[in-house]
């Protein structure tokens, strides 16, 4: 089921809004990824989509439907809540099976379909083990998997989640992500998905709307975000970056008092930013910089350098095989975006 966001606004109070003229279209069988930093308007998109929120202008259309005065519990929608909102009174039985008892009495299933409709769903989401138990004596990886098979028992055609793995340790949000992709694969629902971490984002998501200060600055493929950034904003975080002030002056941009070369760029003359992958910021035996630290993380070696009263992440260029700390070197750019600087 499609999603279609056309001119949405919300305000809270006299602020500035939440939202302020968002248009977003989501395919069927996509999953998308809201991305961007705190108080960019992410979540405050969800709620709307899930009906928790009304907009102050602007339409939204879910599946061909237009959702104004539709309340949350008509549109049908699956809702993961950051904390996984489960009933601690509940059993993972019991709450998985909620959405369907609560059901008018004419579209309620028997309790012979509802019992093998949970048990079914527990076993999709790989913890049939738990039904029995309660919240508070499960793992949060294992809510986190409970609270998706509830939203799933409705069979909803678009699911919603909000930050999902925000309260999960780094290796668990790995695993969960990686499995959520797969089951999404599995049964192609409409997803949307809200983090502010972009590695997540780049690793699950078919696309990403990147977000900042209510407007969806770029949507796009993961790829296409990181190797055609639309502004500054985009390219500085995306990844890791240095992010250089330079001078453009006849289509040569001069970064002093950095010791770095001239970079020919079409910008117009003026001060703009340059922004420069570490991998592409190479440094070399040399004068100009001093190597202040070397890692190295089973693939490659990772420098910092001291240069021009900045610290700056680089690479050993080809050819300088062991560099070390307090060496001294001479740096090169292989390449970098520009932006004008106002951006």
């Amino acid at each position: 089921m499609g999603v279609d966001v056309a001119g949405l606004t919300r305000r809270f109070g006299a602020g500035r809004p939440a939202l302020h003229g968002v248009d977003l279209a989501v395919r069927q069988g996509e999953f998308v990824a809201l991305l961007g930093p705190s108080g960019s308007g992410k979540t405050t998109l969800l709620r709307i989509l899930a009906g928790l929120e009304f907009p102050d202008a602007g339409r939204v259309r879910v599946g061909g439907r237009d959702m104004a005065g539709v309340p949350a519990r008509a549109r049908g929608v699956g809702f993961v809540f950051q904390h996984y909102a489960l009933f601690r009174h509940m059993t993972v039985f019991e709450n998985v099976a909620f959405g369907l008892r609560v059901r008018p009495r004419a579209r309620r299933p028997a309790e012979a379909e509802i019992a093998r409709r949970v048990r079914d769903l527990l076993a999709l989401v790989q913890v049939p083990e738990l039904e029995r138990r309660y919240p508070e004596q499960i793992s949060g990886g294992q809510r986190q998997r409970v609270a998706l098979a509830r939203a799933l028992a409705i069979e909803p055609p678009l699911l919603l989640l909000d930050e999902p793995f925000g309260a999960l340790d780094a290796q668990v949000r790995k695993d969960l992500r990686l499995w959520l992709r797969g089951l999404h694969d599995r049964l192609g629902i409409t997803t949307l998905f809200v983090t502010h971490d972009q590695d997540e984002a780049m690793a699950i998501a078919d696309r990403i709307a990147l977000l900042r200060d209510g407007r969806v600055v770029q949507f796009d493929a993961p790829e296409a975000l990181f190797e055609h950034p639309a502004d500054a904003f985009v390219a500085g975080f995306l990844g890791d970056s240095n992010r250089l002030p330079c001078v453009v002056a006849g289509g040569l941009a001069c970064f002093a008092p950095l010791p770095l070369p001239g970079m020919a760029t079409s910008l117009p003359d003026g001060p703009a930013l340059a922004f420069v992958r570490p991998g592409a910021l190479l440094a070399a035996p040399g004068e100009g910089a001093v190597v202040q630290g070397v890692r190295h993380d089973g693939r490659a070696l990772h420098l910092v350098v001291a240069a021009g009263g900045r610290m700056l992440e680089a690479a050993p260029a080809p050819g300088w095989d062991a560099p070390r700390r307090g060496d001294a070197c001479a740096l090169s750019i292989a390449e970098a975006r520009f932006f004008a600087a106002q951006q």
